[in-house]
């Protein structure tokens, strides 16, 4: 998103209600998340009926976005990086709108998490969390800025994010083989791992789109290595 100068005064206004639509979905996706975590580590429900209940606007929004795009598309026929930014924001505002899916799941396993006495395993989700909240929240930056450098660098973390989630279901695995009484904790902990990894994948997702409307490069199945090469 950045400002924009055309003559046609009408589509100026459109694109710019596009891009604050997309502002608002990413603060409130942002918000959502925020407050399914402090929910779960601060063992409190309402936190979380907060993310699930708020998932309702983020539908809107999404819904809202891609009406507004394919009006622009179809009053204004925009071309070349106004045609790529309508593209992106609809890409984007999808990606968006599935990360407060994973967050409304995350709640919902930190309801269950809470029925059960505190256990220092919580913890073992710092890493995961720190990592896929940073990707979120660049990307959305990023998006923002129109910044294609700090777009590639989301894109790279998201191997190590993998790598987070893989070992600590691993860990996880072999605690329920110690502990049984905690396999259902356990469980809940793996998934809730699982939705941030997906959030991470939204994230990159993200990045992705704004490299295209930045540079026009279609980097999604591109390995690192390949992405420094073609951008």
């Amino acid at each position: 998103m950045h400002s924009r100068s055309h003559i046609l005064t009408p589509f100026t206004e459109k694109l710019d209600e596009l891009d604050q639509s997309l502002l608002k979905i990413g603060e409130l996706a942002r918000r959502n998340l925020k407050n399914a975590i402090t929910g779960l580590f601060e063992r409190d429900d309402d936190y979380c009926n907060n993310a699930i209940a708020d998932d309702e606007e983020i539908d809107l929004l999404e819904m809202q976005i891609d009406r507004e795009g394919l009006y622009i598309m179809s009053r204004f026929h925009p071309v070349a990086s106004d045609l790529r930014s309508v593209i992106a924001a609809m890409k984007i505002g999808a990606n968006i709108e599935r990360v407060g899916d994973q967050t409304v799941n995350i709640a919902r396993r930190a309801r269950k998490i809470n029925e059960h006495p505190a256990v220092e395993e919580l913890h073992e989700l710092d890493q995961v969390i720190e990592l896929s909240s940073k990707m979120l929240e660049e990307a959305l930056r990023a998006c923002v800025e129109g910044n294609e450098s700090l777009a590639l660098e989301v894109k790279n973390m998201d191997k190590e994010l993998d790598q987070l989630n893989k070992e600590l279901n691993e860990r996880l695995i072999l605690r329920m083989q110690d502990d049984s009484s905690k396999i259902p904790i356990y469980l809940n902990l793996i998934f809730i791992s699982r939705c941030l990894e997906r959030i991470g994948d939204h994230a990159a997702n993200v990045a992705e789109d704004v490299v295209f409307e930045v540079s026009a490069e279609d980097i999604r199945h591109l390995s690192s290595s390949q992405i420094s090469k073609e951008v």
